[in-house]
């Protein structure tokens, strides 16, 4: 991009965030992060601090209109990866706070990036849209399946959704939405499926460590789910548009097999309970619309998340 560009990254805390704000820093691109919470622990696992003393840090509530606006308009951002928002168990816990900051604190975004002028946004989906196994027939569910969904997360960001759309409608500003399902690599500690993580993590400590979940999924690289975002915002589109990340699906099984496989003495259990998702999302309109798809295959990203622990230590 041009020495003029400025990316913003709301939530750049976040696991896939601090992963995105790595990949701006080493590319040389100007980088500002946007975040409720000043703690740069992820940041620390991921980067150098003389490579986050190149990104702006910007503490500020997504819910405070006044304040997102600003961040726009002191920092003169170009590109949009909003990435913040709070978990399923967060909003389960507290609905109402679920909802300022998911859906008010997206229509801030939007309504910042109205108001300078910019065109187009990349922000954060998720396949908690859609419902159930049960709503659908077998094999992987379609791009633009029902979104029925069975949590208050899923139904945020289906409200999310169809806002980007008004928001193109009324205002001509294209976005792009990426919607992940199980991301895995440093940096994933929370979260409904952080536990593969976790595992590992375990593992590469000799602890012992058994995922809560089976079942059948597809899992992403973290490192590939920020190149994923920066690549969207750097894409402008036609409309208001939502992409399953997609990929080949997984058991759970099979991740800690793999696990196993390259730490011979890893204590890797798997719990009989499966997840209440489908196994798989087509991926098929996000390889139409970009002319890359980033995805590490699971053993590589397995294996790079192990290096990456063990060069981490005790700091992990």
């Amino acid at each position: 991009m041009s020495e003029a560009a400025t990316y913003l990254v709301t939530g750049g805390m976040g696991c896939i965030g601090a992963w995105a704000l790595r990949e701006l820093v080493r590319r040389g691109d100007r980088a500002v992060n946007f975040d409720a919470s000043a703690d740069r622990h992820r940041l620390d696992w991921l980067m150098s601090r003389d490579e986050q003393a190149r990104i702006t840090f910007v503490q500020g509530d997504l819910r405070d209109e006044g304040a997102v606006k600003a961040v726009f308009a002191e920092q003169g951002i170009t590109h949009v990866i909003h990435l913040a928002a709070l978990q399923v168990p967060m909003c389960r816990a507290n609905p109402l706070l679920g909802a300022q900051v998911n859906v008010a604190g997206t229509v801030n975004v939007f309504e910042a990036a109205r108001e300078n002028g910019i065109g187009h946004i990349a922000y954060a989906s998720s396949i908690g849209v859609y419902g159930p196994p049960s709503d659908f027939p077998p094999g992987l569910i379609a791009n633009d399946a029902p979104q029925q969904p069975r949590t208050l997360y899923g139904a945020y960001k289906v409200c999310n959704e169809q806002t980007a759309r008004v928001y193109f409608h009324d205002h001509g500003i294209s976005s792009a939405c990426l919607r992940p399902y199980t991301v895995y690599g440093v940096g994933r500690d929370q979260g409904m499926t952080s536990e593969p993580t976790h595992a590992l993590v375990a593992a590469v400590k000799g602890n012992a460590y058994r995922i809560g979940f089976c079942g059948t999924m597809q899992f992403h690289f973290a490192a590939d789910v920020a190149r994923q975002f920066i690549l969207a915002a750097e894409t402008a589109l036609d409309g208001a548009y939502g992409y399953n990340l997609g990929g080949q699906p997984h058991s759970v099984e099979q991740f800690a097999g793999i696990a196993r496989k390259l730490l011979p003495d890893a204590q890797i259990e798997v719990a009989d309970v499966a997840l209440p998702f489908p196994a798989g999302f087509d991926d098929s309109e996000l390889r139409a619309r970009f002319a890359t798809v980033y995805e590490t295959p699971l053993d590589e990203g397995i294996a790079a998340t192990i290096e990456h622990v063990r060069r981490l230590g005790d700091a992990i």
